[in-house]
This record gives structure tokens, sequence and C-alpha cells, in this order.
């Protein structure tokens, strides 16, 4: 079982109850070493004094204050005198409605356990009157050192403690992202019709079990390879900005791959039928030399890409991952898939 990181009292009204704060998410990051290039030889970070440049135990470090003229020492344990409650206090303030709460504010989520089966009751009873309420209780409390907001909520059959960002930490998006689109920014009716319409077709129910880390996987990926003294495939490029003149045809070849996409057994079939295309025209390909090309020239003209709609090319190239698809023109894209057909062949 894991040790609490902090346990205090929690208290709304006059009722108290002894709780403890634990860890509820933790991270799978592949965590690396500094080390000298050329060599095996560690990294390491110590605590040096800058004047003389020794090493300096972390009994004999306290906190300062630089106050311009001079540093305002400060010991840890008189930080701890002067925490409201003596740093184990949580006491709720008031209990808000959870839809009043801004994502923006929530931090990290930590879970509230009962310091022991005595207080139990209590315990699922503010429990379960949170998750009627659909409530929140908003309160501070101090922990290493540094004083939290939290909401304290209901979350199946547990409370889970998140701490909040203070108001004057959150930023105005206005001033500190450049270049945001104002109210003379207008889309057209038939752009916004498709915007909307490619959002319902990418619709899904929210279950976080359906993602992993896939970064993750890369990099333990590369670990094995240059264990084995292999090379590992690049991934694919960024995709390219979206060019305003053609943000119309981009949102219906959107639309349509994410149609295709949600019709399994349709795209099943056609990617069948895609490949016997191709063995057709790889026989036809190798009768023979100079005739071969010919074939294969006469295959990239029977292929049609010169009568299909910009649309239909985009969804191609989509199909074919052909990257850098959507910054390109017409002709563009024409160039693009006859070059994949032929790198198929």
């Amino acid at each position: 079982m894991a040790r609490p990181i902090w346990t205090g009292v929690l208290s709304f009204g006059l009722v108290s109850i002894p709780v403890g704060l634990y860890t509820a998410t933790s991270a799978h990051t592949l965590r690396f070493h500094q080390l000298q290039r050329g060599t095996s030889d560690r990294i390491r970070n110590r605590r040096v004094n800058e004047r003389t440049g020794e090493e300096v135990e972390l009994d004999d470090i306290v906190k300062g204050f630089d106050a311009g003229d001079a540093y305002v020492l400060v010991e840890p344990d008189e930080l701890d005198e002067i925490a409201p409650g003596r740093s184990k206090a949580l006491e709720i303030n008031g209990f808000v409605d959870l839809d009043a709460i801004d994502p923006i504010f929530f931090d990290r989520t930590y879970y509230l356990g009962p310091k022991s089966k005595d207080h139990a009751k209590v315990y699922a009873l503010l429990e379960r009157a949170l998750a009627k309420s659909n409530r929140a209780g908003v309160a501070t409390f101090v922990m290493r050192g540094r004083e939290y907001l939290v909401a304290l909520k209901s979350e199946e059959g547990i409370l889970t403690l998140h701490t909040l960002h203070w108001a004057d930490e959150i930023r105005d998006p206005r001033e500190e992202v450049p270049d945001l689109p104002g109210s003379r920014v207008s889309a057209g009716a038939k752009e916004m019709r498709m915007a909307e319409q490619l959002i319902d077709t990418l619709a899904m129910d929210w279950d976080p079990e359906e993602f992993h880390d896939t970064y993750r996987d890369k990099v333990a990926g590369l670990i094995k390879a240059k264990q084995a003294g292999e090379t590992v495939e690049k991934a694919e490029p960024a995709a390219e900005p979206t060019n305003v003149i053609d943000l119309t045809e981009a949102l219906r070849a959107s639309v349509e791959r994410a149609r295709a996409k949600g019709k399994q057994g349709k795209g099943e079939q056609s990617k069948g039928e895609e490949r016997e295309q191709h063995k057709g025209e790889q026989s036809r390909q190798g009768k023979g030399g100079k005739q071969g090309g010919t074939g294969r020239r006469q295959g990239r003209k029977e292929s049609g890409l010169s009568e299909l709609t910009k649309a239909e090319l985009y969804e191609r190239a989509s199909a074919a991952g052909i990257p850098g698809r959507s910054g390109m023109k017409r002709d563009e894209l024409i160039k693009a898939l006859e070059q994949a057909g032929r790198q198929a062949a």
C-alpha cells in the first residue's frame, strides 16, 4: 500500500475527518542518465558553495530571500510555524457547482482517504453528498512549503483532491498568443457547414483505454534497435499548413476520409480491389523491355488521375500516406500520386 504524501484534518462545518493524501497518477517516461559524450561517465548535480567550490550538506542549507542589499535568512521550521493551521488543516470554505470551475484552473489530481476505518462513515457521507449534489468543496491548505487552492470532488466512490491554479496565475491568452483571429475574421457558410460536418463525422465516445504513449514506445524501440546495431525508421514530417485557398477542398477531403474510415468492411474490400488492380498492372508491365515501359506509361495515363477532382486526389494521397499533401496544388498531387504508383510497381 502507498504511503500518504500529506496527512491532516479535513473540515467542513463542524465535522472533521483525519485524512491522508495519495498520489493519483504516475508518469511512465523513460528516464536517461546524463553522460559525458564519448564516455560512460555519469554527470551528477551537487550542492556547491559558489564561493568556496565545496559541496554543502542538505542540513546546512537555509532559504534566503534577496532583499537587494542583503539576504533575509529563513529556516524551514519558521515557514511551518506561520503556515495556516500549521500545515495540517484542510478546511472547506464552501461548495461550488462543478461546471463553474473552468478546466484551465485544474492542475494535479490526488486521492484523499480516511486515516482509519473509524472515520469511514463520515468520509462516505461527504463523498456521497458531493456526488448527489454535483458540487465540489473549495479549500486551501499548505503542503511542502506551499499553499494550494484545491477542489474536493467525488469520483466513483472516492474523494479526489484537485490542486487549482490561483486566479493571478492564469495568463490572458490575448496578451500571450500573437495573431489570434479577431471578430473581423469570418468563415464562409459553406466552410462552416463542412467543418461542423467533419466534427460530427469524427465524433467518438471518450475512452482513455484506447490511447497510449506511442512516443514512449518509439523511444523504447530506438533503445532496443541501438543495442542490436540496427537503424530505426524516422517519423513522417509534420503536415504542411493548409492553404486558405484550398480550405474547402481540404475540408471536403477530410470528411470523405473520415467516412471511409468509419466503413471498415467497405474499406477492406476497396483495398483488396486496389491490390488486384496493382497485380494486373504489374502483370501487364512485366511483358518485356521497352514494351513494359510503354505499358507503365499507358497504365499511368489510364489511371485517370487528371480526371479526378482535387478532393478525390487528396483522398488518394491520404490513403497513400504522401507527406506534405495538405499544402500541394492539384498538379502536385497528381505528380506525387504517379510517383507513388511507380514506387509501388
